[in-house]
């Protein structure tokens, strides 16, 4: 099976890694060229378009930052879907909205091919050891053609239903990750302006009913003044957009979620767009004169 990738940044470099390392035959591609040349010093065979890898391969995956992006690489000259032929399976492992997937899907239906909107959780670290959670939306049998490679990249793999569900899914757990990332600054900061020790805070709350997945990947970072962008704000902010216009298209309320957007949109206007999510809590430091940190 001869497997491609286009978009080697942070989550989808080490995401082709693992592919290599399991023994398939890997082609790559990305606009900057540092990094394929990387890739091929370890195995993979560099491309120069995005229709060069379809072309090669069986099975072609896209980890790439945002829809205007993917529509390029799937849709635009010597695109993907350009090169598509029968048989072949196209993957997409970024965050976009459940009509791009669907239009892409379609796309591919008309040359013959596949598509699978396949967004990933689990951050860098876990894109790293190969242990992601992957929500794969479209045809079962497109799924089963893919799953061995999705099988080198996560742990938790699965067809979660039709084009577009693994989409849905995504937006849904972006946005209660920002809605819970909101209640973290929050409590976080009153509590150091109300006098205890942030790290006390820390350590009670780990095991307290407040406490979560956020909750725990964020203030260890805030402790330590790290802010250095994992996955960038401005992303989860271009994912609260998404989610937002999907929520107008269905006519669902969604009272935290646009709360949780004004933050995100708070902190990118303030400059801390390309921080990482933690970067949240800086407005609210500022405002209030304190800073979330490990006391020496």
């Amino acid at each position: 099976m001869k497997v491609g990738y286009i978009g080697l940044g942070k989550m989808g470099r080490p995401m082709a890694q693992n592919i290599l390392k399991k023994g398939f035959h890997l082609t790559v591609h990305n606009r900057s060229r540092g990094v394929v040349e990387e890739l091929a010093r370890t195995g993979a065979t560099p491309a120069t378009s995005s229709a060069e890898v379809a072309e090669a391969c069986d099975i072609v995956l896209t980890c790439l930052p945002n829809t205007p992006t993917v529509e390029e690489v799937y849709l635009g000259e010597k695109g993907l879907i350009s090169a598509a032929r029968a048989g072949q399976v196209l993957v997409d492992h970024g965050t976009i909205g459940p009509s791009t997937a669907r239009k892409l899907y379609e796309a591919a239906k008309a040359r013959g091919a596949s598509f699978l909107d396949a967004p990933v959780s689990g951050g860098v670290w876990r894109a790293q050891d190969g242990t992601l959670t992957i929500m794969v939306g479209g045809d079962s049998d497109a799924f089963e053609k893919a799953r061995p490679v999705l099988e080198a990249e996560g742990k938790l793999v699965r067809l979660v239903g039709p084009i577009g569900s693994g989409s849905v899914i995504k937006l849904v757990n972006n946005m209660m990750q920002s809605i819970n990332m909101m209640g973290v600054v929050e409590g976080m900061v009153l509590g150091v302006k109300a006098g205890v020790d942030p790290q006390v805070l820390y350590d009670i709350l780990t095991t307290s009913t407040g406490t979560s997945a956020v909750f725990n990947r964020a203030t260890p970072l805030f402790l330590k003044r790290d802010f250095v962008a994992r996955g960038a704000l401005h992303q989860q902010l271009k994912d609260l957009n998404l989610v937002t216009g999907l929520a107008d298209e269905l006519s669902v309320r969604l009272l935290a979620g646009n709360l949780a957007k004004q933050f995100f949109i708070e902190a990118k206007a303030a400059g801390f767009g390309d921080l990482d999510l933690g970067g949240l809590i800086l407005p609210l430091e500022k405002l209030t004169g304190v800073e979330v940190k490990s006391v020496p």
